[in-house]
């Protein structure tokens, strides 16, 4: 059976939300609201993907502390097969503790960022991917294993996600392996060096065949055979919470991608989900089921 792979940190979210301001040092706050969730990055996209009904594995770092016990019950929840590199007794998952304010938000986050597979770490993601329709890519150390997804026709998507010395001659192997390549904005125009999403997406064009930006609020826009492909944000969805509105996106467009929908449909699809995200706190709150998604796409057409 067919399935979308991919490897990363597991990331826990712990949320402050109904703060009025951020606490000066010695001074203490209380928030109206608390919650503990997954957070986003890979493990998002992949439980919306599952939400979809995507069958779907990821490779991370789990270990027995109540942040990774929490996780593990989580990625169950949502039917993620886990394959565990972890065997220490810290705690290998990224927590972040999220202040949110009426117009902003602040972050304290404890963790190394990504994982850095050894030899044996990467063997055991090939092993895992291998066969897989669609793997999302991310950067960092798994690049060998990507390629011999590439050669054996896996489709891949990447995500590189902010960095301050984003460039595509930083990122030229990803973006040559990669099928596709989905950045937002600000992250277009800083791979790319460009000032404005069109001139981003022709630089982007010299990649992909179907190059994507990400517009936030505003939609999305691709080019296909020459033509852009401009998609609005959907109506009805207001914002209450950005978090992880990159990684639903993410979800719906390689659902489409995996499903064998047509281009623009994956754009579609990828603004549904995204728009749905951040109606509600947290990176996982709100989403919808593939049939939401599928009549939302209908009546939007």
């Amino acid at each position: 059976m067919s399935f979308i792979a991919g490897a990363g940190t597991t990331n826990i979210d712990l949320l402050y939300t109904g703060v009025k301001r951020i606490p000066d040092v010695g001074e203490e706050v209380y928030s109206k609201g608390f919650e503990l969730q997954l957070g986003g990055g890979l493990p998002a996209t992949l439980i919306n993907l599952s939400r979809l009904g995507a069958p779907v594995k990821i490779v991370t770092e789990l270990g027995e502390d109540i942040f990774s016990c929490f996780a593990k019950e989580k990625y169950s929840e949502n039917n993620v097969q886990i394959e565990n590199l972890y065997s220490g007794g810290g705690i290998p998952v990224n927590v972040t503790s999220a202040i949110i304010l009426s117009d902003d938000r602040s972050f304290v986050t404890y963790g190394r960022g990504n994982i850095e597979p050894d030899d044996k770490a990467k063997e055991r993601f090939y092993k895992l991917a291998s066969g897989s329709k669609v793997t999302l890519m991310q950067t960092g150390g798994f690049l060998e294993v990507y390629k011999k997804l590439h050669d054996e026709g896996t489709v891949l998507i990447l995500d590189t996600g902010w960095d301050d010395e984003l460039s595509v001659e930083k990122y030229r192997e990803y973006l040559m392996l990669a099928d596709y390549y989905t950045p937002n904005r600000k992250e277009a125009l800083k791979i790319t060096g460009t000032n404005s999403e069109e001139d981003a997406i022709s630089v982007l064009g010299e990649y992909f065949e179907k190059p994507v930006v990400k517009l936030d609020k505003d939609g999305c826009v691709g080019r296909e055979n020459g033509k852009q492909i401009y998609i609005p944000s959907i109506d009805g969805f207001d914002c209450v919470d950005s978090t992880g509105a990159g990684d639903a996106f993410l979800a719906g467009f390689s659902y489409g991608i995996f499903n064998g929908y047509p281009f623009e449909d994956c754009l579609l699809f990828g603004n549904i989900t995204g728009g749905k995200c951040v109606t509600e706190i947290g990176a996982l709150s709100a989403y919808v089921t593939q049939q939401e998604l599928l009549e939302i796409a209908r009546r939007t057409k």
